[in-house]
C-alpha cells in the first residue's frame, strides 16, 4: 500500500509525535509499503529553519529514505493561544500544495493535534477519493480546556463539532493510549473495528545504556551528585512546579540536583521561580538533539515524569518513560492512571500522586539512598519491559496487521 503522512511536526522537530510518526513511517517501509510525508518547515520549540528553507514556500528532501515535502508555516512564539491558532491554520492552508504534489495514496495518515489539520485531510480525500486515518495523540479540545488554554465557549463548541465530524468521516481513528481509544469508542461512538492502537514506543538502539560522561557532568556541575532528570517539553500539562516544590523540600541535600532539559512555554516562568526561591539544586539545559539524550540519561539516578491532576490525563502515556527505561534508568511518575499502572507492572520505577511535592521529594530521597544493586534491578526491569512490549517494530507489526485485516 501507499501511505501519505500529513503532520505539522516531523524530524528534525523534537517531541513524541514527531518521533512516533517517523518510526511509523520507517516500519511501514520495512513492511514493503511506500511512504511520503507532507509537513511544515521546522518551527517548534526553538527548532531552527535550515538555510535551504529560507525564502521558500515549499521544499522537498529525503529524511532517512522517506520523501518529505515541507511547506511554509507562520512561526509564532509560545504563549498566546490566538497566535497559535494562526500558526495552525497557516499550515492547514499551505499543506494542500504539498498534498497535491504527492502521489495518490491508499491512505492519508493525519496527526492530531492540531485537530484543524483534519480539515485538510478531509477535503483532500474528497478531491482525490482517498480515505484518511486520524492519528490522535491528544484529545482536543478537551485537553486545551482542561489546561485552561481555551476558555471561549464558541471556540470550544465549534471545535467539539469539528472533532466529531472528523472522527465520523475517518476510515480509522488511531489512538496513542488505551484511554484515547476507549474514549473514541465510548464517548465519540466510533465502532471498535475502526479504532486502532499505536502507542508511543522507543528505538532501543538509539536509547541504550552508555557510560556516564565525566566531561558532561563537569560542564553541568553535577559530578558526584544524584541527578533527577526531566527531559522534554516544558509545558502546561506537565505541571513542573511539582519539581520546584520537591527541590525546595530537599534544598539541604547537597548531593541531589534536578536537571530540566528542553524548551517550552513555561520554561521562562520556572526559571524565574527558581531564581526567586534561590533553588541552587535546580538546573536548566537547552533542548538537545535526540542522539545526545542517552548521555543525559546516563547521568541520571532517575527520570522524573510529572503530569497535572485531571481526569483527562489519567489515560495519558508520557513518551519520555520509554527512552528512560531503554537507557537503563528508573522512572518516578508523578501522576495516576494508565501510566501509573504500567510503571507498577514493569517494576521499573516509582509512582507518586500528581502535584504532590512531598511525595516526589520522598521518592527522590528513597532512590538516592538505595544500594547500587537495588537500583540496577529496578533499572533492568524497565529496560526488559520495553524490549518485550514497546519496541517500534513490535508496535508497528501489530498496527499494520490491524489495518490489513480491515482493508
Amino acid at each position: 500500500m501507499r501511505f501519505l503522512f500529513l503532520t505539522q511536526y516531523y524530524p528534525p522537530e523534537p517531541g513524541a509525535a514527531s518521533l512516533r510518526l517517523q518510526a511509523m513511517a520507517q516500519q511501514l517501509m520495512r513492511h514493503g509499503h511506500r511512504v511520503e510525508v507532507v509537513t511544515a518547515f521546522p518551527h517548534h520549540l526553538g527548532t531552527k529553519r535550515e538555510t535551504a528553507h529560507k525564502g521558500r514556500f515549499l521544499f522537498t528532501e529525503t529524511v532517512n529514505g522517506v520523501p518529505v515535502t515541507r511547506t511554509w508555516i507562520w512561526p509564532v512564539p509560545p504563549g498566546r493561544f490566538w497566535l497559535r491558532l494562526i500558526n495552525y491554520f497557516s499550515f492547514v492552508v499551505t499543506s494542500f500544495w504539498g498534498l497535491l504534489r504527492s502521489k495518490r495514496p491508499d491512505f492519508v495518515i493525519v496527526e492530531s493535534p492540531p485537530l484543524f489539520l483534519g480539515i485538510t485531510a478531509y477535503i483532500y480525500g474528497l478531491v482525490r477519493q482517498v480515505p484518511y486515518i486520524l492519528s490522535v495523540s491528544d484529545l482536543w479540545p478537551e485537553s486545551a480546556v482542561a489546561l485552561g488554554l481555551v476558555k471561549n465557549r464558541q471556540v470550544i463548541k465549534w471545535s467539539e463539532r469539528l472533532e466529531y465530524f472528523l472522527y465520523r468521516h475517518a476510515a480509522y481513528v488511531s489512538g496513542v493510549t488505551e484511554g484515547i481509544c476507549r474514549t473514541v469508542r465510548e464517548t465519540k461512538t466510533i465502532a471498535s473495528d475502526r479504532v486502532l492502537f499505536f502507542p508511543n514506543g522507543v528505538d532501543t538502539e538509539l536509547f541504550r545504556p552508555v557510560p556516564p560522561s565525566a566531561e558532561l557532568a563537569d560542564r553541568l556541575g553535577v559530578r558526584g551528585k544524584h541527578v533527577f532528570l526531566y527531559p522534554g517539553t516544558i509545558g502546561y500539562a506537565q505541571g513542573l512546579e511539582v519539581v520546584l516544590g520537591a527541590a525546595e523540600l530537599l534544598r539541604d541535600r547537597s548531593d541531589i540536583v534536578f536537571l530540566l532539559v528542553g524548551e517550552g512555554p513555561v520554561k521562562a516562568s520556572l526559571m524565574k521561580q527558581v531564581e526567586q526561591k534561590n533553588l541552587t539544586n535546580v538546573k536548566f539545559e537547552a533542548l538537545q538533539p535526540v542522539e545526545r539524550m542517552s548521555l543525559y540519561f546516563a547521568l541520571a539516578r532517575a527520570v522524573v515524569v510529572p503530569l497535572r491532576k485531571h481526569k483527562l490525563f489519567a489515560g495519558a502515556r508520557p513518551s519520555k518513560v520509554f527512552p528512560a527505561w531503554a537507557a537503563g534508568v528508573p522512572v518516578i511518575f508523578v501522576g495516576e492512571g494508565e501510566m501509573a499502572e504500567l510503571i507498577e507492572v514493569a517494576g521499573g520505577g516509582m509512582v507518586t500522586p500528581p502535584e504532590d511535592d512531598f511525595g516526589l521529594s520522598m521518592a527522590v530521597d528513597f532512590l538516592s539512598r538505595i544500594t547500587d544493586h537495588e537500583w540496577r534491578v529496578m533499572a533492568g526491569a524497565g529496560r526488559d519491559y520495553v524490549l518485550e512490549h514497546y519496541t517500534w517494530q513490535g508496535i508497528a507489526d501489530r498496527w499494520i496487521k490491524g489495518v490489513k485485516r480491515r482493508v
